[in-house]
């Protein structure tokens, strides 16, 4: 692409390489589609797109394919003509990202950019994947004007950032690539590399509290499961027996409160009730009653449940009485109170605590099927039957109504 002097038309290089913006972008926006629909994380990413610059372009054509641009009248093709982005919440969504992606697409190649620099130096990292573009992305050539095939050695550019990490390389695009700096600016230098130094501490941090969470989550998950089952066992009249779990690690009883929770959850989960119960104790005896009243509910509450599985259910329900008057709109310890209660043949005690959990939140199917359960025992037939719809429309599965639903239709004589 040159004129009679053997220098490449920059103007003829601009105008074909604009005439392809739309047909990138197509191919761009199908890409975008498959990985909205393919890729599943926590938090799901959102998506950036564009075509590079002309100038960027024709400068990095110049530089790395000088002899192609003097001689080829078709496109000279650049890997990164064509750039997603895709923005992470977390830093291990990063990776757990690029799996899925290469198991959506052929990967051509993978950088991890900016991971072997220092604080002081200026550059963000990211994941960057060069994908061959699938033909279901590609439109028809021939619905363009003058367009003429690229081959098969057109890539498309993704590039894997948290949302700090994006943010960072906007600005870090527009103070140093788009300026010169000279070796007065060295302060400027430092601010730059310090608020670099911040932001990946940042993303450090916010992956370290979303590990805790996690954690957190997962004990909460077990214990809440394995309260339900000792639940289920005594309402049945077929006591079961905690189980030890000796293979899980137990962590040291020693540290911050939020150490001693998970380490306490820990020991529940794992069926060292004692021991949950002593933690429990201590977390309550370093918490101060007049600034601390949400914690206190919380550990009061699980205390409460680690009795109940010890079959003390007198120390489970004051626990649980405790925890209420610190959080009298935790619907859930109000449940809890009412599972104990109906194990205790108390179906009265245990209506007025499933309705209180159901005037602070009425979509608990669990919650509806306990108190339809509890209504049959008092002889309450047609308020269990409600509570038994109710349960069944809110997703409570049939298959565990089926015991209840049978009873019902002998008193009422009907096929329900």
């Amino acid at each position: 692409m040159k004129n009679n002097s053997g220098i490449p038309s920059k103007a003829e290089i601009r105008k074909l390489y604009e005439s392809y913006a739309e047909y990138f972008a197509i191919v761009m926006e199908n890409i975008i589609d498959i990985l909205h629909a393919e890729i599943k994380l926590n938090a799901q990413p959102t998506y950036k797109s564009r075509v590079k610059s002309f100038n960027s372009y024709y400068k990095k054509i110049l530089r790395l394919k000088p002899e192609e641009t003097k001689d080829s009248d078709s496109l000279v093709l650049l890997t990164d003509m064509m750039g997603i982005r895709m923005i992470c919440a977390f830093l291990e969504d990063m990776q757990l990202g690029l799996e899925q992606i290469k198991k959506i697409f052929e990967i051509k190649e993978i950088e991890v950019k900016g991971a072997d620099k220092k604080f002081s130096e200026f550059g963000y990292e990211s994941i960057h994947v060069l994908i061959k573009i699938p033909e279901s992305c590609k439109p028809k050539i021939e619905l363009f004007d003058d367009l003429k095939p690229l081959g098969d050695n057109l890539v498309c550019e993704i590039q894997i950032r948290t949302i700090l990490q994006d943010a960072w390389a906007e600005v870090e695009h527009e103070l140093i690539y788009k300026t010169e700096f000279n070796p007065l600016d060295t302060p400027l230098r430092r601010k730059l590399a310090s608020l670099n130094a911040m932001l990946t501490l940042a993303d450090i941090t916010f992956q370290e509290i979303r590990d805790y969470q996690s954690r957190i989550q997962k004990e909460l998950e077990e214990r809440r499961h394995s309260f339900y089952d000792i639940a289920d066992s005594l309402i049945d009249e077929k006591p079961k027996e905690v189980e030890k779990d000796i293979n899980r690690l137990t962590p040291n009883m020693n540290g911050t409160i939020d150490e001693m929770l998970i380490n306490a959850l820990h020991q529940h989960n794992a069926g060292n009730l004692e021991e949950a119960v002593v933690i429990y104790s201590k977390i309550l005896e370093a918490l101060d009653s007049s600034k601390d009243k949400t914690i206190i509910a919380v550990i009061r509450k699980h205390r409460g449940m680690a009795y109940f599985s010890m079959n003390n259910f007198d120390a489970a329900l004051q626990d649980f009485d405790i925890s209420l008057q610190y959080d009298p709109k935790a619907f859930r310890t109000y449940y809890y109170k009412g599972i104990v209660c109906a194990i205790q043949k108390n179906y009265e005690w245990a209506i007025q605590n499933y309705t209180k959990s159901l005037e602070i939140n009425e979509f608990q199917a669990h919650t509806y099927f306990r108190r339809a359960m509890a209504y049959y025992e008092i002889q309450e037939y047609e308020k269990s039957m409600n509570d038994l719809n109710n349960a069944i429309n809110l997703g409570m599965p049939v298959e565990d109504c089926k015991v209840l639903q049978e009873k019902l239709t002998k008193k009422f004589g009907l096929n329900m």
